[in-house]
């Protein structure tokens, strides 16, 4: 099962809570995952999920807050690469699937006609327990999640321009950064970093799915600091030997072409230390002076011992 399933499967575990709560995750579902079917009998609902869990939960929804049966089937999908089930409700007129579409904010009345809205309903989501639950019914109609371990994307998929910019100022609601790009035909709302996902996990209620993406992401977090620095050790271990060398190289090119005893007392006492433990670091090296040097005090003379073999090769000495 995906990371993707295991969050909406424990969505529909959740209370569906107060009436208000169950009217705003009523219709951020619809919004996104029903259709509006016509017959003579007037307008009629129909949606679709390929979990028998979601379908299950909607049930309950329609049922407690309209007090109205829908109707399910279960049919193969027709997706051609895909080998699940569809689970698919109507809602007929007989139903008061009208009632419905209008009280979710699908169906508006303008000029004595109706009209299909675009957006969400504004005045179902004004409290924020609301907003979760609204936020909470579109995730399960359009929402995807990328397991942790592979990266770092969750997204909610938008038929329309305006939708997006409804959605993402409701994510967006809660402190979150969510953007909006576009793929295809359709407008995807996102969030890429984890910390982010990790929260909007948290704000529709999905608490052991949550503890399992941040296991991942801490666990992933500690293994790129530990690399990190790995990476800075041995990118300083590697500096400290090419100082070294040259250090060496340095030293040997003043022994062989005027002498160490050309160099004052202090400098030659560094440079036949560094010529006698060519692969100890600075610091360590300080340690067998006698009395200690401070690993400051010996990066100067020996600097000063390349700055008299620089001299020399360029024959100013």
């Amino acid at each position: 099962m995906s990371f993707t399933a295991d969050v909406k499967k424990e969505l529909t575990t959740l209370p569906t809570g107060k009436k208000c709560c169950q009217l705003a995750q009523i219709a951020g579902f619809l919004r996104f995952a029903g259709s509006i079917t016509l017959s003579q009998g007037g307008m009629g609902l129909r949606v679709a999920t390929d979990s028998p869990a979601v379908a299950r939960l909607l049930i309950t929804l329609i049922r407690d807050y309209f007090g109205t049966k829908s109707a399910l089937s279960i049919e193969n999908s027709m997706q051609p690469l895909s080998k699940g089930r569809s689970y698919e409700l109507s809602i007929t007129p007989e139903m008061n699937a009208d009632g419905i579409l209008r009280e979710v904010g699908i169906i508006g009345v303008r000029e004595g006609s109706n009209y299909i809205t675009d957006g969400l309903e504004q005045s179902i989501i004004k409290k924020r327990c609301c907003r979760k639950a609204c936020l909470k019914g579109i995730f399960l109609a359009a929402g995807s999640v990328t397991d942790p371990a592979k990266a770092y994307h969750l997204e909610i998929s938008c038929a329309s321009e305006y939708m997006a910019g409804d959605v993402r100022k409701l994510v967006n609601s809660f402190g979150l950064k969510a953007r909006i790009s576009t793929r295809r035909n359709r407008y995807i709302v996102y969030l890429k970093d984890g910390e982010q996902i990790a929260d909007f996990l948290g704000v529709i209620g999905a608490a052991n799915q949550l503890f399992k993406f941040e296991n991942v992401r801490i666990t992933k977090e500690m293994r790129s600091t530990a690399n990190r620095i790995n990476n800075c050790e041995n990118a300083n271990l590697q500096k400290s030997v090419n100082a070294a060398q040259r250090q060496i190289a340095d030293i040997k090119y003043i022994s062989e072409t005027r002498g160490l005893m050309f160099l004052p007392e202090k400098l030659r006492t560094a440079a036949q230390l560094r010529l006698e433990n060519p692969e100890l670091p600075l610091a360590d090296l300080a340690e067998l002076f006698d009395p200690p040097l401070a690993k400051s005090g010996l990066n100067h003379r020996l600097s000063r011992i390349s700055q008299i073999a620089d001299s020399m090769r360029a024959g100013s000495m």
